[in-house]
């Protein structure tokens, strides 16, 4: 049985017809799901009669719209792969990725097209290319406006769930950015998961901040509402545009990183805004506070729910936990250091804890998981699980772990399970501060520091010891912008607030740095490896 999930777009078009699939609210632009189904079956067909073919790789670099999301159901109907980048992660960056990943087919708008043609060498693999929007000739007709009437159904690729349907890269931010393979199985996997255990389908309305997910959305039978907003830069999101289409179209539910709920919590707390048709609401990216929660609990109607799912482009989404949970229990212990408690295991997923290790671990041995509420790496496997990054043979060795004829991923996290089962996030594993007395992790530390009106944020950092094979804890603080306290004053306050808790009270370096490099995905996860370059500078003499 095929799992293509442009099949799933097919049948949706069958069953809801002329009713709206697909908005832009920056246009209002509105595609139903028939329209939405005959575009992408237009674009297949003219991709497919221009050479494109099952397997070929296409670099799709066009912005988040109805075209892109017809593009990729295309893409999907024609069996070729589609390699999505975030174009914020910088330049360089994005210059290696393309390369590695070798596309042959290019389909862009026209500065992604200028783009190639100033920087060549990446695009060397490339030899079908097509422009999406207008370019005056250059770039040759709009792959978008050829018209659809003269285009039947096209027959979607038969889709085993190991035929690869895409690649999409990390965000980087512990490392290079890496190409994660996702078949099409994998597509199949998550979107039953959103469909059952989050409750979408037909009737609902979307409003994804992450283009993807429109295509979820579509292929379940909800409306999606595509944002007026950079997804690249979430944090800087126009909270009365945001709003505005989220009351329009009577969206019933939004997925978003916590800095874009953080901008919306308190436009809504600043205007007396009630979201009455908003019923559910997914936080996910970084680590999400009660205290965001509990914002946003106020700005929505009493049978609404938030949920924080967790996971990572290789595995998405494994476990979640609804708000009030959060806020009544969980939300206490991590102010005190306990970590973030992000749930319990979905339906179909097993998670485990094993001793932390910056080593390849070959073979799983069940014998060496870590008993409840001890700290270790956390591993994952189950059907939403990808198996693999894109030409990186020594991240996969690092990542996977056999087990007979199944495998488990390494998240790259530490945390514990405690006695109900759920899990308990401490950090990323490369980010814990390995000293000589004893072993810092991220999550636990910050929060104690955190808790001060002041205080955005912290940042756990290690710095290298003199002595050379250990390394230094420093605490980094990010003042609140409207705080009134001076420098020498909070950093007192920060002291002695660690010097209160067992988990800090040996930290001797803290500083303030006023505005933390942050990832362009999500403008949550903290580049703490930026702020130790940068705290060594500080600290330069005093170490």
């Amino acid at each position: 049985m095929s799992v293509n999930i442009a099949e799933t777009l097919a049948q949706r078009a069958l069953e809801l017809g002329s009713k709206p699939g697909l908005i832009e609210a920056a246009t209002g632009k509105t595609l139903s799901f028939a329209e939405l189904n005959q575009r992408a079956d237009a674009v297949a067909h003219i991709l497919s009669r221009k050479g494109v073919k099952p397997g070929e790789r296409v670099m799709l670099m066009v912005r988040p719209s109805a075209d892109f999301i017809c593009i990729t159901f295309a893409l999907f109907k024609i069996g070729a792969p589609v390699i999505l980048i975030d174009p914020g992660m910088g330049y360089r960056n994005l210059l290696r990725c393309i390369e590695g990943v070798r596309p042959e087919v290019f389909i862009g708008i026209p500065a992604a097209h200028l783009f190639r043609w100033i920087f060549p060498k990446p695009f060397k693999s490339v030899k079908k290319c097509f422009c999406c929007g207008f370019s005056p000739g250059l770039f040759g007709k709009d792959l978008c406006r050829q018209g659809t009437g003269e285009f039947g159904a096209f027959p979607a690729f038969a889709a085993d769930r190991d035929d690869l349907a895409a690649i999409i890269f990390t965000t980087g931010s512990t490392g290079p950015p890496k190409g994660v393979r996702y078949e099409h199985g994998i597509f199949h996997a998550q979107l039953r998961l959103i469909r059952d255990y989050y409750g979408i389908g037909p009737g609902q309305t979307d409003q994804p901040a992450f283009p993807l997910f429109a295509l979820f959305s579509t292929a379940l039978g909800a409306k999606a509402v595509i944002p007026d907003m950079d997804p690249t830069r979430p944090a800087q999101v126009d909270p009365a545009k945001f709003v505005d289409s989220l009351v329009q179209y009577d969206v019933s539910y939004s997925f978003g990183s916590p800095a874009i709920w953080n901008v919306i919590a308190s436009y809504c707390s600043a205007n007396s805004i009630k979201l009455d048709k908003l019923k559910k609401v997914l936080m996910a990216g970084a680590p999400v506070s009660g205290e965001l929660i509990s914002r946003m609990q106020s700005a929505l109607c009493s049978d609404a729910k938030i949920h924080t799912p967790y996971g990572a482009t290789e595995s998405l989404p494994i476990v979640s936990i609804e708000g009030r949970e959060i806020v009544e229990k969980t939300w206490p212990l991590s102010r005190i250091g306990k970590g973030t408690c992000v749930g319990r295991a979905l339906p179909g997923i097993t998670i485990a804890i094993l001793p932390v290790s910056d080593r390849v671990i070959e073979t799983f041995d069940s014998s060496a998981c870590l008993p409840v509420n001890e700290i270790g790496e956390i591993i994952v496997k189950g059907d939403v699980v990808t198996k693999g990054y894109e030409n990186n043979a020594e991240e996969n060795k690092m990542a996977k772990i056999a087990d007979g004829s199944t495998f488990w991923h390494r998240m790259g996290d530490v945390g514990y399970l405690d006695d109900d089962g759920r899990l308990w996030f401490c950090g990323r594993r490369a980010h814990r501060v390995v000293a000589k007395e004893k072993t810092y992790y991220t999550i636990p530390c910050e929060a104690i520091v955190n808790v001060h009106k002041d205080v955005f944020r912290s940042a756990l950092v290690a710095v290298p010891a003199v002595e050379g094979q250990y390394s230094v804890p420093v605490l980094i603080v990010e003042p609140e912008k409207e705080s009134a306290a001076d420098r020498e004053t909070l950093l007192a306050q920060v002291k002695m607030l660690a010097a209160e808790s067992e988990l800090t009270r040996d930290i001797d370096h803290f500083l303030i740095h006023p505005d933390f490099p942050v990832d362009i995905r999500h403008n949550a996860k903290i580049f703490r490896e930026k702020l130790s370059v940068w705290a060594v500078s500080e600290l330069e003499g005093r170490l």
